[in-house]
């Protein structure tokens, strides 16, 4: 193979990795460097897959990495109605207050209070990770995590754990938006599935890259 071919199918490589990253240039000056971003080191990979899976926090924003973070501080404390103790237990009003508090958003203690916060979501499907789903009329409040999965302090007996939601719009008293739309994550199984078949793309593009390279030699 040619250094001319090698060189064309070396670009044709990264073009597909910076779409599949969205990492599309609004220049022909710009795009080397998104290029190159792509395969030429980890942290450039890095910060395209976070664009994608979701994990990167704008300024006044809490990435869906630290609101896992923080929901998994918690996971397993026991719940204790009007406990606001992590060394004890937490109710759900004070559970979602502690995660909340973590990801440096001050929101009051009880749910009654906690459901006027913030900003209204209109429906379960336009929940992002990080809303909060208030239920009987306002007596009990849960954490969507996205993918019909939730977190919450359910009842005496029980401790916090992730759980599917039996939430739905039916049962639903509101739901509140705390952190900015701009940050909340990527849902669905569909941005894990895209973040690995990124990863598989990087890998074999620079396994061909090496390969085409030493060819053209």
């Amino acid at each position: 193979m040619s250094m001319t071919d090698a060189i064309g199918r070396i670009q044709e490589i990264r073009s597909t990795i910076d779409a599949l990253a969205g990492t599309s240039a609004t220049s022909a000056a710009s795009a080397p460097a998104a290029s190159s971003a792509s395969l030429g080191g980890d942290t450039g990979f890095a910060a395209a897959l976070s664009a994608v899976s979701g994990s990167t926090a704008a300024p006044g924003g809490a990435s869906n990495e630290a609101l896992m973070a923080s929901v998994e501080k918690y996971v397993g404390l026991p719940y204790v109605w009007g406990g606001n103790d992590p060394a004890v237990g937490l109710d759900c009003s004070s559970f979602v207050q502690n995660v909340f508090k973590d990801l440096g958003h001050s929101l009051p203690r009880v749910t009654w209070d906690q459901m006027n916060s913030g900003t209204k979501v209109d429906s379960l499907a336009q929940a992002q990770a990080g809303d909060l789903l208030f239920t009987h009329d306002g007596g009990h409040v849960s954490i969507y995590l996205g993918d019909g999965k939730v977190v919450d302090a359910p009842q005496p007996g029980k401790t916090i754990q992730v759980r599917d939601a039996w939430e739905t719009d039916a049962n639903i008293t509101t739901i509140r938006r705390i952190l900015p739309t701009e940050t909340a994550a990527v849902q669905g199984a569909s941005a894990p599935s895209t973040a690995a078949a990124i990863t598989d793309m990087v890998a074999s593009a620079r396994a061909m890259q090496a390969s085409l390279m030493g060819a053209a030699q």
